[in-house]
């Protein structure tokens, strides 16, 4: 089969499209032919070895796909070949075949397979961020730093599923519209972020601030929270790890909470698999609809990867064997 295979952490252009074996399927372990691959910020920092997980190389990057099931293990009970079914993976979701845990893989009917990708990762790490970690109140004003980014725009929709006021934070007029037209009650640029918080909340700051950028982002929002805020760390689009001055945390009493969504699904299945199960009623009814922005040659991963790793893409791309 046909995959995109890292030999060894380094640039990406160091990524290669060639063949290699298909993988067999142990005993709880299901293959998919893949349909789509869904492309992820981690993807690109996992092939230069600057992610939290190493792994052994040579492998093939790809924490989602979604496909065919083409072959099940002994022991899986939960789908059969034939059935269309989205994947949460370790590895491997760059290829024409992919393996996963049968835990790990949801039916998904005809459910478009960009919009299955991006309910994986994209929308499962925004729903765990609100959810579980900021436990985020109907009322509560939540700030969403890179919001037409596909965890933000997907933080927008669920925010506002959950009854808070929704300020979106995006640098160019392009991606505020984008913001905007996903639900997002206000829309402000980087700026003059510290002011246009205070004024949009009337002086108390964020209640919940949803941060995948960090840098100097997360340094003024860390001074512009209200008190019993929860300040998110989920990723660090800039390329920046912001060093936090923990006197604030003391004098403003807010929380600065760390949202890992991998270890999450590791270590409570169970409540990752409600989550999906949740996500995948709010899009059936309409209340979340993911933006596809591209879906492109997964020949092409090493150009995707470049661009969303540049903050230059918006919304979800897809790479298609």
């Amino acid at each position: 089969m046909k995959a995109v295979i890292c030999d060894g952490f380094g640039p990406l252009e160091q990524l290669r499209y060639d063949e290699m074996a298909a993988p067999t399927p142990g005993p709880r372990e299901v293959l998919l032919r893949v349909e789509a691959a869904g492309v992820n910020y981690p993807d690109g920092l996992l092939v230069q070895g600057l992610y939290q997980m190493r792994p052994e190389a040579p492998f093939v990057p790809g924490m989602e796909a979604v496909g065919e099931v083409i072959a099940t293990g002994a022991e899986v009970s939960r789908v059969k070949p034939g059935e269309r079914v989205a994947a949460l993976l370790n590895l491997g979701g760059y290829a024409e075949q992919a393996l996963a845990h049968e835990a790990a893989v949801f039916p998904i009917g005809e459910m478009d397979a960009g919009d299955a990708n991006a309910l994986l990762v994209a929308y499962g790490t925004s729903h765990h961020a609100l959810k579980q970690r900021a436990q985020l109140q109907a009322g509560e004003t939540l700030v969403v730093l890179g919001g037409a980014g596909a965890t933000g725009l997907a933080a927008i929709q669920i925010g506002k599923i959950m009854g808070a006021r929704v300020i979106a934070v995006c640098s160019s007029p392009e991606k505020q519209q984008i913001a905007r037209d996903a639900g997002a009650d206000e829309v402000i640029g980087y700026d003059a972020l510290k002011e246009d918080i205070k004024t949009l909340t009337d002086g108390r700051g964020a209640d919940v601030v949803f941060d995948v950028v960090g840098g100097a982002a997360f340094d003024v929002c860390s001074r512009a929270m209200a008190r019993n805020g929860r300040l998110l760390v989920i990723g660090f689009a800039s390329g920046t790890i912001a060093k936090l001055p923990v006197n604030l945390t003391l004098v403003k009493e807010y929380a600065v909470v760390g949202v890992f969504w991998g270890n999450f699904t590791k270590h409570e299945p169970a409540v990752y698999g409600a989550n999906m199960e949740e996500l995948i009623g709010w899009y059936q009814t309409g209340q979340i609809k993911p933006l596809i922005e591209g879906r492109y040659p997964l020949a092409e991963a090493p150009e995707v990867l470049a661009r969303i790793l540049n903050r230059g893409a918006v919304g979800k791309i897809v790479l298609l064997p």
